[in-house]
């Protein structure tokens, strides 16, 4: 894998720094130094939207057909160095191989996916009594946007693809977790799009992440983390009155009826939704209601399966979980496993860390799955790590109360071989998505987004053009009324 010695950010389509400080990307399965980055501030952040805000006449005037062209273009050098680029993210990140792979795999089809959309969106209007009337769209204007660590690619391309489809240009902010493969994005993003459209600026979130929410030149923020920073986020957009979008936390329940034809396959999507990601992802499925009339049997397999599951390197072949991101992110886990052990939760498997041969940096954490009731935190609380708590339940309606009983609203899975119960339990959920019978079933042209504590917005599909565009309506009369006093 070839990596630069450093890493600059991206402003005004030439890659410079206004200061010498630096950070280092460390993988954080062996400890290994990767890549110093730029430690980027206020001034970067200002040169940057200075570099956007001159860019955008050009480019919002550009045709979509054009600017469709662009994003076509950038998904096709994805393509062409996809192996590289799934490769610095597993070491970057620490998670497996063959998932940062899939990652990429989605990016593209975003980026060709809003290619396809901005070429199809219409606008609208209708006859006036003397004349007609037209409402189009238009770009807002410089976007902040601001992505996590646990799927840079995924994130970037969510953000990055809507805004430039819909003719904005944008400052992103990648996490300083996990800032390699942006910026290695960013050097094809340097070579497709003209200087100032997109801005990279690497940086830690009190100091650069803070300056862009706050920049007068952005007129549009989006933010993917947490929800405590994700009120930091609203607040600043509030205080200057830009509209916000936020993708945030989750406590996904996965709801199992008894009626499954297939219950080893249920099992391994249970496992699949709670582990993916090394289950830091905002939509893991980490609460787990399992029928009393399937329950023990359902349960014993599960924590069979969880006890089989492989934890190794990040790169290796037969890996099936990587090492969390951090030793700050591995030893929150770790806390939160103990939390439930003193709530009383009873642990089934996993709970301890793994030691990994060469790899002794590394928090790789055993799968661990908690027989658990919804009000112990861990059923409550959003751990961002592979554990699951599983909660019995007989009562159609007192299970849905639970599973809508947390301050999120991400997603749902939902497991059943009858459709009335299918539909009725997807309606009853306060959710942004349910997947019936496959977990985290993710496509472009799908909406995707929470509610409640779990975000504002809908990323992935044709409305997203609509959180990065104004509607602007002009109405045309054939001729000159008469004073409207006569």
């Amino acid at each position: 894998m070839q990596l630069d010695e450093r890493y600059l950010p991206l402003i005004g389509g030439s890659f410079q720094a206004r200061s010498d400080a630096w950070f280092d990307a460390i993988d954080p399965a062996t400890g290994a130094h990767l890549a110093k980055i730029a430690r980027c501030g206020a001034d970067e952040i200002d040169a940057a939207a200075r570099a956007a805000r001159e860019a955008l006449p050009g480019w919002r005037s550009t045709p979509a057909a054009e600017r469709a062209q662009c994003l076509l273009r950038l998904a096709d050098a994805i393509a062409a160095d996809i192996d590289r680029l799934a490769e610095i993210d597993a070491r970057d990140i620490g998670r497996r191989l063959a998932e940062t792979r899939m990652d990429h795999q989605f990016a593209i089809s975003q980026y060709r996916y809003f290619a396809a959309a901005v070429v199809t969106m219409e606008d609208f209007g209708g006859p006036t009594p003397n004349g007609h009337f037209i409402a189009m769209r238009e770009p807002i204007g410089v976007c902040g946007q601001i992505i996590p660590w646990n799927v840079p690619a995924i994130m970037t391309a969510f953000k990055l693809a809507p805004a430039l489809a819909a003719g904005n240009t944008v400052v992103l902010k990648p996490d300083e977790n996990a800032s390699l493969s942006t910026l290695v994005l960013a050097q094809k993003l340097a070579d497709i799009f003209p200087p100032g459209v997109v801005n990279v600026v690497p940086g830690f979130g009190e100091e650069a992440g803070a300056a862009l929410t706050a920049h007068p030149h952005i007129a549009k923020i989006a933010f993917t983390g947490s929800s405590e920073i994700g009120r930091v986020v609203a607040t600043a957009g509030a205080q200057r009155l830009v509209p916000v979008s936020l993708e945030l936390g989750g406590k996904s329940p996965n709801i199992v009826f008894p009626d499954i034809e297939d219950l080893d396959a249920v099992v391994d999507n249970a496992a699949f939704a709670a582990t993916f990601c090394n289950g830091q992802s905002c939509l893991a499925g980490t609460r787990l209601f399992v029928h009393d009339d399937i329950y023990a049997t359902f349960v014993d397999k599960l924590a069979a399966g969880f006890s089989q599951l492989r934890v190794g390197s990040p790169v290796a072949a037969d890996t099936q979980l990587g090492c969390l991101v951090s030793a700050k992110q591995g030893q929150r886990v770790l806390d939160y496993i103990d939390v439930g052990r003193r709530e009383g939760a009873r642990l089934l498997a996993g709970g301890r860390r793994v030691e990994v041969p060469e790899h002794g940096h590394g928090y790789f954490i055993a799968p661990t799955l908690f027989e658990a009731t919804n009000d112990m935190r861990i059923a409550q609380e959003e751990i961002f790590g592979p554990v699951l708590s599983v909660i019995r339940w007989n009562d159609f309606d007192r299970m849905i109360h639970e599973a809508n009983d947390v301050r999120y609203g991400l997603a749902a899975g939902i497991y059943t071989s009858n459709l009335k119960h299918a539909l009725r339990t997807a309606k009853a959920l306060d959710v942004g998505s349910v997947w019936i019978n496959q977990y985290a079933n993710l496509m472009s042209g799908a909406p995707f987004g929470g509610n409640k504590d779990s975000g504002i917005g809908r990323e992935v599909c044709r409305e997203t053009l609509h959180m990065y565009s104004h509607l602007k309506t002009v109405a045309l009369s054939t001729e000159v009324p008469a004073p409207w006093y006569l």
